[in-house]
Parts: structure tokens; sequence; C-alpha cells
């Protein structure tokens, strides 16, 4: 099982940081973003990951290399600039992440969920009609409404009455090749009409994780983090 760290966002609300350096290499607790991923995926026995770059992407190849600092092994997939969004940053991936269901998950999130749990999923759903999984967090004060609701293990529209039972989605996901099918090679598109046309077909299973997730897409979420990771060593 292969996975994919998307890293081509520009990190707007994260300016002026990330003029001169891309999001994912932006250091919480003393080290890049990623390579909190990394690490937590090669010590779950992963090896074979994929970045997708856009916006200084250059750094993050020179910076991380072909993985063997991490025990693993990374391809990448360049993006022109502006990037292609995360369905259409995913689909120009799928050469490299092949034909089986493959872990993804935001460059720009902390989180401490068991990236094991990934495989687990596969096996259990593989005879299942599914074609994505979603981990998804208790809303966050800059995101109150959330994105989804839970029934059991299938996810649910959000009702737009009421925000009451709404989830976030974490930025991590479990994907099946045949979610991306419609998608053309090079498209810019985003990941949420995807997960929309899947919830009406009933083909979307999510879990709510309890633990800790940051989205770490200001300056201030970011001080936090790193405050909060230094201190926890």
């Amino acid at each position: 099982m292969k996975a994919m760290i998307l890293a081509a966002g520009r990190g707007e609300r994260l300016r002026p940081l990330t003029d001169t350096t891309p999001k994912p290499l932006l250091r919480a607790g003393g080290r890049p973003l990623i390579a909190w991923h990394l690490q937590r995926l090669a010590a779950a026995g992963w090896r074979d990951v994929v970045i997708n770059h856009a916006h200084l992407g250059q750094q993050i190849v020179a910076t991380l290399g072909d993985g063997t600092e991490f025990g693993l092994s990374i391809s990448y997939s360049p993006e022109p600039a502006g990037a292609l969004e995360t369905a259409g940053g995913i689909a120009a991936a799928m050469p490299l992440l092949g034909p089986h269901p493959f872990l993804a998950i935001n460059g720009d999130v902390w989180c401490d969920w068991d990236v094991a749990r990934a495989r687990q999923l596969v096996e259990r759903e593989e005879s299942g009609p599914r074609c994505a999984h979603l981990v998804l967090v208790d809303n966050p004060p800059h995101h109150p409404t959330g994105d989804f609701r839970l029934a059991g293990d299938t996810v649910l529209a959000a009702d737009r009455h009421t925000d009451d039972g709404t989830l976030t989605y974490a930025g991590i996901g479990v994907f099946w090749p045949e979610f991306f099918a419609g998608v053309p090679r090079g498209a810019v598109m985003k990941l949420r009409p995807l997960l929309d046309e899947g919830i009406r077909r009933g083909l979307i299973s999510g879990e709510r994780h309890a633990g800790r997730w940051v989205d770490v897409g200001t300056c201030e979420r970011l001080a936090l983090l790193d405050m909060e990771l230094v201190r926890s060593e």
C-alpha cells in the first residue's frame, strides 16, 4: 500500500513565511511539518510515498531527496504553478500510486491518527462498495460548521439547517483509485465535489478521530503547535 502526501498548496495565509519556504517545510517541534508524516509512515511499515509539489517544490525535493533518510522510497509528482487542487493533484499522481487503494494526507496538518489503520480499513472493505474512507475530527474554532456527519461508519452530508453532529474532514483519507477515474489528467479540481457525489451514492465511509489534530493554516496556529511540540519533547 502506498501513501501520498499533498504538498502543492501555496499557503497564502502563512505568508510571509511561505514566500520563501513551501508550507510543508515550515518547522514545528524542531522539524518540518512533512517530516512528522514521513516518520509516522516509516514507523508504521510504509515504504513507498508519493509527494506532489508546486510552489517552491524543488525545495521539497532537495530537502527530502529519495526518502532514504526516513527509510522510505519517495516519488514526486510535480504540478504547474498554481497547482491542481486536491482531486486534480491526486489524479495526476495516479501513475505513481498504482491500481491499489492508498492513504492520502494533507501536508499542512499535524495529527496523531494511527496511520497503520489504513491497511486495516482496506482489508476490511475490500469486498464492500466503498471508494473512500475519511478521518473526521471535532470542529475546530476556525471551522465551527464542519463538513459532514457520521451515521455509524457512513459519511453523510451536513444538515444545512443545523450544525449539530457535524465533523470536520481532517485531510486524511484512504481512497480507491476508481474514485478519481473521472478526473481528467491535468485538470484543476477540488476534492469536495467527488466526496459529495460519493456521499450521495452511499460510497464514503469514515471515522471520528478523538486525538490531536491541527490544521496548520496560519502563522498563529503554527506557532502554537511549535510550542506544544517543544514542550512535549
